[in-house]
Order: C-alpha cells, then structure tokens, then sequence
C-alpha cells in the first residue's frame, strides 16, 4: 500500500501569489469574523500570540484558533473581550494533484505544466508575527491567557504568548 505524501504548506518558499485577478476558481477565506466579542467597551489588558518561527499558516488553522479561543472566552469571560484576528490570508497556495494507483502513467503528464490550481489562503508569518489579539479586563487575564494556549496548539509553528497593557 502506498501513502500519499503529506503537503506541506508550511515552509515559506517561493514568490508570494496574491493577485486574484489573474486567476480563476480561488476558493473564498475561511476566516468568518477578524473582530469577535464586545466591540463597544474598550479594555486595559492586551493579550497577544505571536509566532517564534517563520512560517506559512493556512486560513483553515486561523479559524480553527479563533474558534477555539472565543469557546474558551465565551464561558469564562461573558462579554468581557475582544478577539481580534490580526493578519488576513493574502497568500494563495497551489496544488498540483497527481493521479495515483493502477494506470495512473497512461493518464498522468507527470510534472509537465505542474502550475497547480489554487487549493486554499495563507498567511506568511515571520519572527514576531502578531496572530490573535485579546483585550480583557485584569479579572479575565488567565482566561484570556488559556484561550491563547488553547488556540496555539491549532497553528503549525511554535508560538509566544505577549502580555501588555492596551493603548
């Protein structure tokens, strides 16, 4: 049995493909709400995650971190934060699918005309990136700093928490 290799989408390596309107069929972002919470109230306590590695991160794992910070902050901190998803997915990453199996050589052109088709969004992180911003009273900040936690284990690269007081 063969497996297929994994795609490995974060390693940053290329030119960045943003431009849309020289391709056809890009998916849309996943990413529902860049700003979730309460939107009104402004709050003194800033918690971010910011990536330790370069790195490209897919809409797909932004969302899913978002997601699973605003559950954690939902229950803990009722309508005492404010999320805010900080880079927008720009980058459009490409897939060339290969036909495997029985008598893929008699359909297959190999690696000619390899260009791939647009498959999904990405974010190109460096060093320091910020990612996810909470603003939070000082009675949530272990909330707000579990949230984070929780939300970093669904991004590909190790990142670091930033805490600091809101402007």
């Amino acid at each position: 049995m063969t497996r297929k290799p994994a795609r490995m989408y974060r390693k940053i390596e290329g030119q960045v493909y943003t431009r849309r309107e020289y391709m056809g069929g890009v998916p849309a972002c996943r990413i529902t709400q860049f700003d979730t919470g309460n939107l009104k109230e402004s709050f003194p306590m800033r918690f971010t995650l910011g990536a330790e590695e370069a790195a490209q991160v897919r809409d797909i794992a932004l969302e899913a971190a978002r997601v699973s910070a605003v559950r954690v902050l939902e229950k803990g901190a009722p309508n005492a934060f404010r999320l805010k998803v900080r880079r927008y997915p720009h980058q459009i990453l490409r897939e060339h699918k290969m036909a495997t199996g029985a008598g893929a050589d008699r359909i297959s052109d190999g690696m000619r005309r390899a260009f791939g088709k647009p498959v999904a969004h990405a974010v190109r992180a460096q060093i320091g990136t910020e990612l996810l911003t909470i603003y939070t009273t000082p009675d949530h900040a272990e909330t707000a700093k579990e949230a984070l936690r929780k939300a970093a284990h669904k991004l590909p690269m190790p990142t670091r928490l930033l805490v600091s007081s809101s402007p």
